[in-house]
């Protein structure tokens, strides 16, 4: 955090300079704005008859039009809002001109602004209002450390509770305050809790060992699944257990919010050893808990996705086995059964006399077709068997005994697995294998009947036992032992059993919030903005019954009268099936508008949006105040397109006038995910104040969409995945972005093989910009069973686009009524909902949504977790039932509007322009990542996503100030609002890079007389 000298005192810099103005400053209006704040309803106007003179009515309409705006007041003469009088004089005075343009008096303008308070029913922030907001930060504050966080969670306050937003100074100061107050808080219970020899093996951490901190090597994360990796991986977890013991007793005590926990275990990942040498000394132990808690967890989560990797590796490699044994056999026999006709062709052979010994015609038979291979085929021709592909599976498994036991058993010994059912037979044997191989004692030395077997479905047991030789069923013990690891491994992904110091794996209901928050349930539901839960869940469900059985009618009744031209249905005799034309409407990327453009180089663009909204002022030293290097912009600036162009800084060093020495140094110090995504949020909130920004609003609303882009990766590291569909047979991750208006608001780089759908409310509800969407896209991939639930409670409207919506409906159109009761209608439910079961289990829903919001742990696990099919308990059947009423309600809407489907189709091709666009910035290395440890691709992420805004932003600045000239010279610029500002035909991308000559400076001035003379835009004449 920043600190910033204000008369003798020290005050966070909580945001940047064009964010204090983004809230501070009086609004800019474009004319636009002015018909639209400055018109006055009838209570305004009767407001405004109160005032007699010209000057102070016209004072009244602007302080009202900018109170509209953000809820302030502004102190202004008139002469500073010259453009906002003159149009106010004309609309209201007949055009009627003022002589005096001084600020009005004091007292009128003080009873203006109580008049509009009243009118809006706003109160000023009073001592009783600051005492609360006080006591909201402090509470804020335990959730998150980030003053950020704080900052905007007294914003959501302010505006909740209809309070007229106070200086900065004073927003400074009460979240200074309240992470003081947060810090000595926690300073406290440290001096409390910890224990003298607790305090030794904190710092121990921090001491050199053999050329390494410990903290240092604690940092280091496996590179892979291989043995090797992992073990060490083992040995890092049995170093700090010990610690992690401490942190999960201590923690919870302290009252640190998950959140907090994370974030402090981050700082701890960013800080050098010197740095948290130079904290106060409690609080560094406490980062160092936080650290060794996420540290150990991420341990297991580390242990357990290799555990399931490698069984379905080895299990994989049994069926590819088996499949080929199948088809040698089918081969083998087909050629055998042709020497089968041949001997059948004996016994007709007229020159084979009758009185031939049948030793001979045996030796001849033999001849041609050996015994066995003869006996095998004549059983099979007796018998009429197939081969069992699964016989074949588990004779190769046998084969892998060693392989899996290498890679299986250190991990399946070391994770201690729990399960809530009391009698679970697979966790007697996981019990039971546990304590033979802690003895060192092999399976193979107990009896039989010894070892667990009821959790041995029926299907398998024959695979299990062979005779032995006194013809008794004897145990096949390493068939067993991967028996127990692969139903282990189904249970784990189902949620059935799980890990307590796991993050991924452990319990669900470790997920939620805990009994004594949840005791505070009706508070927490405000403070996050639950609304719907704020009315009881029988007068909720009615009003959705109303509306969804009312819709069913409507829409068969558009479809039967031909209102709804778009629908295509066919008969075929008594059934009809109804079909929807594919809706096509693509935004053209690298639109020819650009094309006529001088080229500019990609360090001049950063350099140019620099300077209109201080992105690189986000980068902050990791040492902070303590810092000695100081930030030189151009070295950055190459450190982020060597990162996001795939380039890597070694490369950079090659081809550019920096060197590798200084482009590490820096990349080491100011680039982190933290400073990476506050960067991107400045250029994302820059666009977003734009005049060309809210026309790329489809239907008037903010619509986003998110989807995952396929990366292969060149280095293989813990997260990277097999998709022979995207990469053959290499491996890689996917970068999920949600984009808005054009705009990559988050992204986060996920697994190739993780479902999409998981993280579509996690890259929502997280994204911290100020473009905060209304309906959001997604296509096939980003559905579940609780999307459409989850986004609805948290006000977002979930619009997907399906690959086949006749099948879709057919199977998943639910109603509040009996299929039979809705009779031939051509759109009707399938199934009834079970309103009985949703509000049986509304308490609990409410808990799970509840715990989404307060962020007890990452919300793509929550959904993951209840949208597997594996385990269905009464809870996430009720969530389900839920969903489906959403999900019903959209489906017809889907159907009835044209316009619906065309503005999903919009969104989505957005996302897929951007992805054109991130392609191109990415190519280096032919587009592979060559980065070695998934915190790299972290980083390459964020950086490739702020080049990416950049560009946007640079053309999306074009098209603002085309914009504007047109409207000035009062031209039609519509075909302006349509161009996509997805491009990059005139961004040079690669090249010799010299960051030391004087960076070529834009003036989009000049480039808008260029493209004014060169008649750009067909149909538009801007001469």
């Amino acid at each position: 955090m920043d600190i910033v000298k204000n008369k003798g005192q020290k005050r966070l810099k909580i945001l940047g300079e064009d964010e204090v103005k983004s809230i501070y400053e009086r609004p800019h209006f474009t004319y636009e704005d002015r018909c639209h704040y400055f018109s006055l309803s009838q209570p305004e106007k009767d407001l405004l008859e109160t005032f007699r003179s010209v000057k102070a009515k016209t004072y009244f309409i602007l302080q009202l039009g900018y109170f509209k705006v953000k809820h302030q007041f502004f102190t202004f003469d008139l002469h500073e809002v010259d453009e906002d009088l003159q149009y106010i004089l004309n609309e209201y005075f007949n055009n009627s001109e003022l002589v005096d343009l001084s600020l009005v008096g004091k007292n009128t303008r003080l009873k203006q602004q109580q008049l509009i308070r009243e009118l809006f029913n706003y109160r000023n922030c009073d001592a009783e209002e600051k005492q609360q907001l006080e006591q909201k930060a402090n509470k804020a504050a335990t959730f998150s450390g980030k003053p950020i966080f704080i900052f905007r969670e007294i914003i959501n306050y302010l505006s909740e509770k209809r309070i007229v937003i106070p200086g900065y100074s004073f927003m400074q100061e009460t979240v200074g305050r309240a992470i003081t107050h947060e810090q000595n808080r926690l300073i406290a219970m440290m001096k409390n809790h910890l224990k003298q020899p607790d305090i030794d093996s904190l710092k121990r951490l921090l001491e050199d060992s053999q050329g390494l901190y410990e903290i240092t090597q604690l940092k280091r994360e496996p590179k892979d699944f291989s043995a090797s990796e992992i073990k060490r991986e083992m040995e890092r977890g049995k170093q700090i257990q010990s610690l992690y013991q401490l942190a999960q007793k201590l923690l919870p005590e302290s009252g640190v919010s998950n959140e907090s926990i994370k974030y402090y275990a981050s700082l701890v990942n960013y800080y050098s050893v010197y740095r948290l040498k130079q904290l106060n000394e409690w609080i560094g132990y406490l980062y160092l808990l936080c650290f060794i808690n996420y540290r150990f967890q991420r341990m297991h989560d580390n242990l357990i996705n290799t555990f399931i990797y490698n069984v379905r590796r080895f299990k994989d490699e049994a069926k590819q086995a088996a499949k080929e044994q199948v088809y040698d056999c089918y081969t083998e026999n087909n050629q055998n059964m042709k020497k089968a006709g041949q001997v059948l062709k004996l016994f007709t052979d007229d020159s084979i006399a009758p009185d031939t010994p049948f030793q001979d015609i045996q030796d001849k038979v033999f001849s041609i077709l050996d015994r066995n291979n003869l006996e095998i085929l004549a059983d099979q021709i007796v018998t009429n068997t197939k081969f069992d592909e699964t016989t074949f599976q588990w004779e190769h498994i046998d084969q892998l005994a060693h392989r899996f036991k290498r890679h299986l058993r250190p991990i399946f010994l070391i994770v201690d697995f729990v399960t809530p059912s009391i009698q679970d037979s697979l966790m007697e044997a996981i019990h039971f294998m546990k304590q033979a191989f802690t003895k060192n004692k092999p399976l193979g030395q107990y009896p039989s009947n010894d070892l667990p077997s009821q959790f041995i479905p029926e299907g398998i047991k024959r695979y299990m036992y062979k005779q032995d030789s006194s013809n008794q069923k004897m145990l096949l013990v390493d068939r067993y032992e991967f028996l127990v690891y692969q139903l282990l491994r189904n249970r784990l992904e189902a949620g059935d059993i799980f890990c307590r110091d796991s993050v991924r794996f452990r319990s669900f209901e470790d997920d939620l919030i805990d009994d004594l928050q949840w005791q505070q349930k009706e508070k927490l539901v405000a403070d996050v903005g639950l609304s719907i839960f704020n009315q009881p869940i029988q007068n909720h469900l009615a009003e959705l019954e109303q509306k969804l059985e009312s819709r069913i009618k409507e829409i068969n009744e558009r479809i039967a009268s031909g209102e709804n031209q778009y629908i295509q249905v066919k008969k075929r005799g008594s059934h009809s099936r109804w079909a929807l034309p594919y809706s096509r409407d693509n935004e053209s990327t690298n639109h020819p508008f650009f094309e006529g453009l001088k080229p500019m180089e990609i360090g001049s663009v950063l350099h140019y949006v620099n300077q209109h909204c201080q992105f690189l002022e986000a980068f902050e030293h990791v040492l902070d105040r303590y810092a000695k290097q100081t930030k030189d912009n151009q070295v950055l600036i190459a450190c982020l397109i060597a990162w996001g162009t795939n380039m890597g800084l070694g490369r950079m060093g090659e081809i550019s006038d920096i060197g590798y020495s200084t482009l590490t140094a820096t990349s080491d110090n100011f680039i982190r995910l933290e400073t990476l995504k506050k960067a991107n949020d400045r250029v994302s909130n820059a666009v977003a104040k734009l005049p060309i920004f809210r026309h790329y609003d489809i239907d008037e609303v903010i619509h986003s969409s998110s989807d995952g882009q396929k990366f292969e990766t060149g280095i293989h590291t813990i997260n990277s995945r097999h998709s022979s569909k995207y990469f053959g047979l290499k491996k890689g991750i996917a970068s999920y972005t949600l984009v808005a208006n054009h705009i990559p608001v988050n992204a986060r780089i996920i697994g190739a093989n993780e479902h999409e759908s998981h993280h579509v409310f996690d890259i929502l509800f997280n994204n911290s910009t100020d473009i905060q969407p209304d309906v959001h896209s997604t296509d096939t991939h980003g559905t579940n069973e609780v999307n459409f639930a989850i986004l609805h409670f948290f006000g977002y409207q979930f619009a997907p686009r399906y690959k086949d919506i006749y099948d879709t409906v057919r199977t998943s159109l639910y109603g509040f009524k009996h299929p039979t009761q809705y009779g031939d209608l051509l759109i009707k439910p399938v199934r009834k909902i079970n309103i009985n079961l949703i509000m049986e289990e509304w308490e609990n829903i409410q808990r799970i949504i509840l715990s989404l919001g307060l962020k007890t742990t990452t919300q793509s696990i929550i959904v993951g977790k209840l949208s597997a099919y594996a385990r269905k308990n009464k809870t996430k059947r009720a969530l389900w039932e839920y969903d489906n009423i959403i999900k019903s309600l959209y489906f017809l809407e889907y159907i009835d509007s044209i316009s619906v489907r065309r503005n999903v189709q919009r969104a989505l091709n957005r996302g897929e322009s951007y992805h054109k666009l991130r392609r191109a910035v990415s190519y280096a290395n032919f587009g592979k990542l060559r980065f070695k440890t998934e915190q790299d691709q972290q980083l390459w992420g964020e950086c490739s996503r702020l080049l990416t805004n950049c560009i946007i932003y640079y053309n999306a600045s074009i098209l603002s100030n085309m914009l504007t000239y047109g409207e000035k010279i009062e031209q039609d610029s519509e075909m302006l609002k349509r161009v996509s500002p997805v491009a990059w035909q005139h961004i040079n991308l690669y090249g010799r890079y010299e960051f030391n000559k004087r960076q070529e400076s834009i003036d989009i001035s000049e480039i808008i007389q260029e493209l004014i003379q060169s008649k750009v835009i067909p149909g538009v004449d801007l001469k």
